[in-house]
Formats: structure tokens, C-alpha cells, sequence
């Protein structure tokens, strides 16, 4: 299996380093996110941005608000407060609310203690990344083996999934970063995905630091690449899942999956366990972030277009399961994804 060079993430003794992808290709940046205030400004602003990375983030956060309070015998009100101004951060990546999830019962476990279970905190926080890096691996390995069933191959992927926005591997750029080194692909078709051109700048980027062949498209070319026959997958990652197996995903992906349905192109979702909501019965209840209006309005610094229209910017959509040929995690495939395959896998895995 290939791995990734790339370390988006690294925890230092008093700050979480991060690689900035806002610089990137340009530039390779470093952001110290050294208390809550840095880490939830990191995950909004686009520093960190993946729904795994941005849950590993978030654990991290935790931890630097627990080594924040010091000795403070009050502690616990005060750590919730920081646990609840990270959840504020991302409202669509379901990986966030997990993590903290997973952080939250950590302090609760630790709710007689006089002191900040600061070390415990931080164990949890490793062990969520390390965790991530194990089912990106393990995800995909399953992953390629789909990909050999239709035998040697060109794909089509959408935003960034990468080792960037992962604890390592990645997702949808996992599977095809492992399905390359198994020479089950030969070409990758990356869209460039307006409008912060996570594609352009961040997954051809990254493929390109690995010497996977690929190609960088205009997304509005995603039709006409399909119809010439160049691809055989589209493999996308997701922020959450719902109960029945819609998926929200980087905005132009339900339109990505309804054109790969009509040109008989399979269509696979890379995610972790952690990214369904089974709170969720479909998709229509996942809330979907909507960003700042100058991030249309503006080209960098330029303007290009009147500064009184109204901009409709939503960050995702949501793909419905029957869309979907497969749902790849990390315990196995979900084939034609639904609410009782769904159920059946989870029901197995708590028994």
C-alpha cells in the first residue's frame, strides 16, 4: 500500500500544527493553533478542513483548553463551555460532533476529579487520529478491491480527500492512492471544485506529489469526460451520512451522481463509520452550511460580479443512497446503500 508523504496534522506539547491549506500550492504554511479561540478560527477559516481532519482537530482542541485551565478546581464547567465553542466551528461534518463526542466522555468519566484530566484527554485525542490514519488504510483496502472487480480502470473524484483532509491516507484519495499502487488505475479525472478549487489546489496537488497521472477538469466538463468513455468510477468522500444512506458531500456531487447514472458510470463513497448519523432517518435533515458571499463575489482580491446581487453559497448537497453503488468504510461495503444494510452493519458490529 502507498502512503501518503503528506502530515496534515501534528500535536506538539502546547499547540496543534497544522499545514495550511488556504497557502497551498503556493506555499507550504505552518498554523499553530495554540488555544480553543485558534483551533475553532483554524476549522472555520479553512486552515484544516476534511471531516476527519477537522474531528481530529477539534479532539486537539480539547486538550489545549484542558492544559489552559491549569490546576483549577472549577474545571468542568469551564471545559464544557470550550467543548461547546468547538462545536460551533462546522455545522455539516458530522466527524466534529464525534470527536467531541468521544472527548465529552472523557471528562464525564473523569467528573469527581479535583484536577483536569489533562493526560487523559490528550491519550483520547492520539488515539482518535491514530484511529482515523487505521480505517483510511483499512477503507482503502476494501475500496480497491471493488475497483478490481471492473479491472484496470480511469476515475473521476471530486473535492479533496486526501491525506489533507484525513489523519494520513485519506478517504476517496485513499482508495485510489492505494487502488494506483495495486496498478488498478491508471488516470485520475479531478475536478476543480468551486469555489475554493479544493481540487485544483489541493487533491491535484497532492497526486501530483505521488506521481498518480491525472488530469485537472473544470467541473462543468464532468459530463463530456463521462460520455468519451474516460472514466469508469466517481469516488467522492463525505461529511455525513444519514440512517438510509443519502450523503452529504462537497457541493456539485449530487449532480456529479446523477450524471454518472445516466452515462452507467459506478459511483462510491469512501467514508468512516463515524461519518453516519443514524440520528438522521435521510438526508433532508442534515443541516447544510452556507459560507461568506465574498467567497463568489471575489477572485482573491478582484471583484467579479456587482456587489449588490444576492450569492447563494452552499458548501454541500446531498446525494441520494439510490445513487449510490457502494458505501466504502472501514468494517466493509455497503453495496446499493439503505436503511436496513445500513442498520444490518451496525446491529452486527454492536453484537
Amino acid at each position: 500500500m502507498t502512503e501518503s508523504m503528506i502530515v496534515p496534522i501534528r500535536w506538539q506539547d502546547d499547540a496543534i500544527e497544522l499545514l495550511d491549506q488556504r497557502a497551498l500550492p503556493g506555499k507550504y504554511e505552518t498554523f499553530y493553533a495554540r488555544d480553543v479561540t485558534d483551533t475553532v478560527e483554524a476549522i472555520r477559516s479553512m486552515v484544516v478542513r476534511g471531516a476527519p481532519a477537522i474531528g481530529i482537530t477539534a479532539a486537539y482542541g480539547v486538550v489545549l483548553a484542558a492544559k489552559s485551565l491549569g490546576t483549577s478546581a472549577d474545571w468542568q464547567p469551564r471545559l464544557d463551555e470550550d467543548v461547546k465553542l468547538l462545536a460551533t466551528s462546522r455545522p455539516t461534518a458530522v466527524n466534529l460532533f464525534w470527536a467531541l463526542e468521544r472527548m465529552k466522555n472523557v471528562i464525564t468519566r473523569h467528573i469527581y476529579a479535583t484536577v483536569v484530566p489533562t493526560e487523559a484527554l490528550l491519550e483520547e485525542a492520539l488515539r482518535i487520529h491514530r484511529q482515523d490514519l487505521q480505517d483510511n488504510q483499512a477503507m482503502a483496502r476494501h475500496g480497491a478491491q471493488l475497483i478490481a472487480e471492473t479491472g484496470n480502470c480511469e476515475v473521476m473524484t471530486h473535492c479533496n480527500t486526501g491525506a489533507l483532509a484525513t489523519g494520513g491516507h485519506g478517504t476517496a484519495l485513499g482508495v485510489i492512492r492505494t487502488a494506483w499502487g495495486d496498478g488498478l488505475i491508471s488516470h485520475v479525472h479531478v475536478n476543480e471544485t468551486r469555489p475554493w478549487l479544493q481540487g485544483a489546489r489541493l487533491t491535484a496537488w497532492e497526486l501530483e506529489q505521488e506521481n498518480i497521472p491525472l488530469s485537472l477538469n473544470i467541473d462543468s466538463a464532468a459530463s463530456l469526460i463521462m460520455k468519451q468513455g474516460k472514466t469508469q468510477w466517481l469516488i467522492v468522500g463525505a461529511d455525513r451520512i444519514a440512517a438510509n444512506g443519502d450523503v452529504a458531500n462537497k457541493i456539485g456531487t449530487f449532480s456529479l451522481a446523477v450524471q454518472a447514472r445516466y452515462h452507467g458510470i459506478k459511483v462510491m463513497v469512501a467514508a468512516p463509520l463515524s461519518t453516519f448519523d443514524l440520528t438522521l432517518a435521510t438526508g433532508d435533515e442534515i443541516p447544510i452550511e452556507t459560507r461568506d458571499a465574498t467567497e463568489l463575489r471575489q477572485s482573491g482580491e478582484r471583484l467579479v460580479t456587482s456587489e449588490t446581487i444576492d450569492i447563494y453559497n452552499p458548501v454541500f448537497d446531498v446525494t441520494p443512497a439510490a445513487l449510490i453503488d457502494a458505501i466504502v468504510t472501514e468494517k466493509g461495503v455497503i453495496k446499493a446503500p439503505s436503511a436496513k444494510k445500513i442498520a444490518m452493519m451496525f446491529n452486527t458490529l454492536a453484537n
